[in-house]
C-alpha cells in the first residue's frame, strides 16, 4: 500500500472546493441542464427539501436522493410525450428523472483518512460530503500516522490547543457515523478530484502508473453495446450505470469482436444541445448520432423540428431562440458525406477516446482529466478500433490500492 493514502486525510483534497449549492427534488429540468453544465463528472446530486435549519448527518444523508446527469436529462427529453410538448418536458420536476440511489454519496470528516476514502469509492460511493470547517487543518500529512496501532486524529477545542482522539485501527472514521461538526458548509469531493490529487502523486504510487492498464488487471471487460445500425434510443434501455455510457460498435469479423466508432455518455452529452440531442437520440440509429451525419443527408429540412428553448445562465432573463436541429448543435462534428462513407476522413469531437492495452495508467489517467470523461475505451494493440474494454474511475481507484507499489512490474 502506497504511503500517499496513508499519510493524506480526505481535507488535503478539499483546499479551494467550491460551497455545496443543492439541487432540490423539486427544481426543474430547465434548472438542472444549468447546474449540470458546472458540475464534475457530468451529473449532479439531489436533494429533498431541508425541513429544518439544524439537521444532523443521518438526517442530511436521508435528505440525498441521487445524481443526476446529462443522458439521464436527455433520454427523459426523448421520450415521445415530451417531444411533443418541450416547453412541458423542460419545466417537469428533478424528482421524475433522477434514478433514486441514496448510497452514492456519503458524509465524512476532513479528518478521514485517503485510504477509507478510496474504499467507500470502490464500494460504489461517487460523491464523499465534506464539512468545510477549520478542525481539519490541524489533521495533515505530518500527522496523520498509524502509533502502536492506533490511529490518531487532533482537532483544535476551545479548552485546550491539542486534543487527541484516539480510535482502533478497524474502527476508523466511516460515512456511516460521521461526527457531528457544527456547520452548515460543506463540499462535495469526487471520483475526479481523487484521480487529479493522484496524478500529483505519481512519484509515490511508482512503479504502478507506467505499468500497462493490461498487466495491473484494470481493463473492465464489462461494458454495453449497441449496434451501429439500430435505433439510438436503444442504448438508454441498457440503463449503463458505472460508467453512464454505451459504445457504439460494428461487427469487426466473424469471430464477434466489435469494432467501435463512437459512444452515447454523459460524457459526451454533458454540455451539449439537450433538445436537439434528445430529437436526434429518438429518430436516428446510433451510427447516425455518434458519427454526426449532416440532416439533410438524411431528413428533409422541412421535417426536422423547431427548438425553442431559455437555457441561458442567469435563470430567466435569456431570450427564446427557435433553431433547427443540426448535428453541430448536438455537439459531434458533422460530415459532407453519407453515412458509412469515407468514415476514416473524419472523427473529429465524434470519435470515441481511446487507449491501447499496452498503455501505461498514468496515460489514461492524464486522458480522463484532460477531457474530463469518466471513462476511457480500451483497443487491441495490432488491431485499430477493435474494443476489448474500458477503463473508469471505478476501475483505477481498485488498481492503485489493491497493488503493493513493490510488486508490479514496470512496463510489461
Amino acid at each position: 500500500m502506497a504511503s500517499v493514502f496513508l499519510y493524506h486525510v480526505v481535507g488535503d483534497l478539499t483546499v479551494g472546493k467550491p460551497e455545496l449549492v443543492e439541487l432540490c427534488e423539486t427544481e426543474t429540468i430547465e434548472t438542472a441542464i444549468r447546474a449540470i453544465g458546472d458540475s464534475t463528472e457530468c451529473g449532479i446530486p439531489v436533494w429533498k427539501r431541508r425541513l429544518s435549519l439544524i439537521e444532523t448527518s443521518e438526517i442530511r444523508q436521508q435528505r440525498f436522493v441521487g445524481i443526476l446527469n446529462s443522458l439521464d436529462i436527455v433520454a427523459f427529453l426523448a421520450r415521445q410525450e415530451c417531444l411533443d410538448d418541450q416547453d412541458r418536458a423542460m419545466k417537469t420536476p428533478v424528482s421524475e428523472v433522477v434514478v433514486q440511489n441514496n448510497s452514492l454519496l456519503k458524509q465524512v470528516d476532513p479528518a478521514t483518512r485517503l485510504i477509507d476514502a478510496l474504499e467507500m469509492m470502490k464500494q460504489g460511493v461517487r460523491r464523499l460530503l465534506v464539512p468545510k470547517t477549520k478542525g481539519w487543518k490541524r489533521v495533515s500529512k505530518r500527522f496523520s500516522m498509524f502509533y502502536n496501532g492506533r490511529w490518531l486524529k487532533s482537532l483544535e477545542t476551545p479548552n485546550s490547543s491539542s486534543n487527541t482522539l484516539t480510535m482502533n485501527a478497524s474502527n476508523l472514521p466511516s460515512s456511516s457515523s460521521p461526527p457531528t461538526i457544527p456547520t452548515d458548509k460543506f463540499c462535495c469531493l469526487s471520483r475526479e478530484d481523487v484521480i487529479r490529487f493522484l496524478i500529483g502523486c505519481l512519484g509515490a504510487l511508482a512503479p504502478i502508473p507506467l505499468s500497462s492498464i493490461s498487466s495491473l488487471g484494470a481493463i473492465n471487460p464489462n461494458y454495453s453495446v449497441v449496434d451501429s445500425s439500430l435505433p439510438a434510443i436503444e442504448a438508454t434501455q441498457m440503463s449503463p450505470d458505472d460508467p453512464s455510457a454505451v459504445a457504439v460498435v460494428e461487427p469487426g469479423s466473424s469471430d464477434g469482436r466489435h469494432k467501435i466508432i463512437g459512444e452515447i455518455s454523459a460524457s459526451r452529452l454533458w454540455k451539449c444541445d439537450y433538445l436537439g440531442a434528445a430529437w436526434a437520440l429518438a429518430n436516428l440509429s446510433a451510427g447516425q448520432f455518434v458519427m454526426g451525419v449532416e440532416d439533410n443527408h438524411h431528413t428533409p429540412r422541412s421535417s426536422l423540428p423547431d427548438f425553442s428553448v431559455d437555457l441561458s445562465s442567469n435563470g430567466g432573463g435569456g431570450s427564446m431562440r427557435a433553431r433547427k436541429f443540426s448535428s453541430r448543435s448536438v455537439g459531434f462534428n458533422a460530415a459532407n458525406t453519407s453515412f458509412g462513407a469515407g468514415r476514416s476522413m473524419y472523427r473529429g469531437r465524434s470519435a470515441p477516446l481511446t487507449c491501447k492495452v499496452k498503455s501505461s495508467l498514468a496515460a489514461v489517467m492524464a486522458q480522463m482529466l484532460s477531457h474530463r470523461v469518466t471513462h476511457v475505451w480500451v483497443t487491441e494493440d495490432d488491431t485499430e478500433d477493435v474494443l476489448v474494454g474500458v477503463v473508469g474511475y471505478a476501475d483505477i481507484l481498485a488498481t492503485v490500492t489493491k497493488h503493493p507499489a513493490n510488486a508490479v512490474l514496470s512496463g510489461s
